[in-house]
């Protein structure tokens, strides 16, 4: 067939076109500008990490946000051409902003930015420079003002409202699961105290999230066993044949010197990452509607990002998603099949309601069939916790986990988001999954929890681990533990090898802290006489100094027969200034929670107390987790010495 030159015309016409179409995409592409640069402190250059750093329009539209790096560093690439307003937040440190910042097309403009630390400024002015800024519309300043008025106490020094925590619609669906502060416990009525283990922290890193966004947490937010067990303490390796350390001291207690404060600390065995058996972990990640805003599922997959790059060749990963089902993205591959892995990651979207029950099986199936013996056989749940489809009551997913949890695949919840974050349900899911709990409000948070303590947070060396104090009642009148109200047992639990524990992964450490008054220094909490017996005869004769007994059990992962530590702490007090730095600094982060819960043990605690315990036991502090706190601690001091005045 001959080609016409109607025919010949048709074809060089529809290349030019499509030559135009290619060059016009090209040049879009060349014409994206980027935005970058460094923020350091004011005074010291020193660079700072993260930073939020919030991208919008100049008429308010929110574009990007992104979190500064170890170096200060920020980027925002494949930015149209246009005026923008960008602000750097920092807990402990005063906003700033740019507006009218103008990018040319193909421009790559620097912004460099210095932060002044620590700027005590009033929220309503603040607020108001914000708006004569235009960075917040009038509607997010109302918001943010009726948010400041509903705390009792707000917690942030030059406070600024970062974009997440304002575009939520249904910010007060936030569930937290109720605690009643545990009370002193007279010793001779109650000579036992008996708990689980708890190695979460994800109510510290929730709490600063609330703190930074200029909130006061709410009290059933703030966990204080899991703000101490956020931070790790120079505790001494195991030594024998038990993978654990047990470390026990007496002093002075800060907020109440009246009475003492008996530290224990655990302390278990490090395991070099190289040598770490073999990982079968299934990624089980909510892609449902509620997942669509920067702090959730794209932080999930920067989050995720890090633990993939982090795998061994003889690791493997799948990764089942759901939302209005749940379906398998990634199959069972190599942990050498990096680009694999990250480009089925990394193409996840958010939509859909939230079918979280039947995700969960799902994994279950995926982990079963590709089990390791003798490995760490995991799933890792991100979610903001909010399920709506299936199995969604808290008693329905305690049975449905509770059954899976005896295939011996553990679980690890990681928590994201706000405005509708299910703490109450995250919280219930790791405990009934031979598991743990980490919330991840940034980044760095996410390298914490997934890279720079994989081990621990991935690798359990003993699960069904209980702690009983026995307490002689010749020595001591009466007693508090401080926190794990929702880890608390019954004395007959702890020789009871079917009732389940927490768990603890390598490397792991766990402090707990009891305020004790000694015997003729308080009243103890009396009931009325017994009448069938006489309970001042079954004291036992002071022939001995033991303050109180420390039992240990714990079982092997493999094993369902407990082993037994036991540990002795003798009626020996040191002054608070020559305790170790792990005792005071615990006791400054658990007296920090108590004035956050507003406790009705504070006592004389004072922020200016919890700063300076908290300054003089810092430590090496390697990753600055410890100096994070005390900027904590000083931001809420100021705001709450602010709010006293405005008042």
């Amino acid at each position: 067939m001959k080609t016409t030159k109607t025919q010949k015309f048709l074809a060089m016409l529809l290349g030019i076109i499509f030559m135009s179409i290619i060059n016009y995409s090209k040049a879009q592409q060349t014409s994206k500008a980027i935005l970058k640069g460094i923020v350091t402190e004011n005074g010291t250059n020193q660079a700072l990490s993260n930073v939020n750093v919030t991208l919008k329009t100049s008429e308010g539209k929110p574009v990007k946000s992104t979190i500064t790096g170890l170096n200060g560093n920020y980027e925002f690439n494949s930015l149209n051409a246009g005026s923008y307003t960008i602000t750097f937040v920092l807990t402990g440190y005063k906003a700033a902003a740019k507006t009218s910042v103008l990018l040319k097309p193909s421009e790559t403009k620097t912004l460099n930015i210095v932060l002044q630390q620590n700027a005590p400024v009033k929220l309503v002015d603040e607020l108001e420079e914000q708006k004569n800024n235009q960075i917040l519309s009038p509607m997010e300043k109302s918001r943010a003002k009726k948010d400041y008025k509903m705390q009792e106490a707000p917690m942030a020094s030059g406070y600024s409202m970062s974009m997440n925590s304002v575009s939520q619609d249904n910010f007060n669906t936030e569930a937290y699961s109720s605690i009643t502060e545990n009370d002193f416990k007279n010793a001779l009525m109650n000579p036992l105290s008996t708990f689980s283990i708890d190695v979460d922290a994800a109510s510290y890193s929730n709490v600063r999230r609330f703190i930074t966004s200029g909130q006061n947490p709410p009290a059933d937010a703030v966990r204080i066993e899991e703000m101490i067990n956020y931070f790790n303490y120079d505790y001494p390796q195991p030594k024998d044949e038990h993978p654990f350390s047990i470390s026990t001291e007496m002093s002075d207690c800060p907020w109440n010197t009246k009475n003492k404060l008996v530290h224990i600390g655990l302390q278990g065995k490090k395991i070099d990452l190289s040598e770490l058996p073999s990982s079968n972990l299934v990624f089980l990640l909510d892609v449902s509607g509620s997942m669509d805003s920067p702090n959730k599922l794209p932080l999930l997959k920067k989050s995720f990002n890090l633990l993939v790059d982090n795998l061994r060749e003889n690791d493997r990963v799948a990764i089942v998603v759901y939302a209005g089902a749940a379906g398998l993205v990634l199959p069972s591959t190599s942990g050498n099949d990096r680009e694999k892995i990250l480009e089925a990651l990394n193409n996840l979207s958010a939509g859909g309601s939230t079918a979280g029950g039947a995700g969960i099986k799902l994994a279950y199936k995926i982990a079963q069939e590709n089990f390791i013996k003798g490995g760490n056989n995991r799933i890792i749940l991100a979610t903001d916790g909010d399920f709506n489809i299936g199995a969604s009551s808290d008693g329905e997913m305690t049975k449905l986990i509770e059954e899976k949890r005896k295939s011996g695949v553990y679980l690890t919840c990681l928590g994201f988001g706000m405005g509708n974050y299910k703490d109450s349900k995250m919280e219930t899911l790791a405990d009934k999954g031979n598991g743990n709990y980490a919330y991840i409000d940034n980044i760095l948070e996410a390298k914490k929890v997934l890279v720079t303590e994989m081990g621990g947070t991935l690798f359990t060396i003993a699960k069904d681990v209980k702690l009983q104090l026995e307490f002689n009642p010749n020595k001591v009148e009466s007693y508090k533990l401080i926190g794990y109200e929702n880890r608390l047992l019954n004395p007959e639990d702890f020789n009871d090898d079917t009732k389940d524990a927490g768990e603890l992964g390598a490397g792991h450490t766990v402090t707990a802290l009891y305020e004790i008054v000694l015997k003729g220094n308080g009243t103890a909490p009396s009931v009325d006489p017994l009448r069938y017996q006489n309970l001042t005869e079954l004291v036992p004769k002071p022939s001995h100094n033991e303050l109180l007994t420390v039992k240990f059990r714990y079982k092997k992962p493999t094993e369902e027969t407990s082993k037994l530590i036991v540990n002795h702490l003798m009626d020996k007090s040191i002054p608070l200034a020559k305790t170790s730095d792990n005792f005071r600094f615990s006791a400054a982060v658990a007296e920090f929670g108590m004035l956050l819960r507003n406790s009705k043990y504070k006592a004389n605690a004072t922020y200016k107390q919890v700063v300076e315990l908290a300054k003089a036991s810092k430590g090496t502090d390697e990753h600055g987790y410890r100096a994070e706190l005390i900027r904590l601690v000083e931001m809420s001091e100021m705001q709450a010495s602010a709010f006293l005045k405005e008042e």
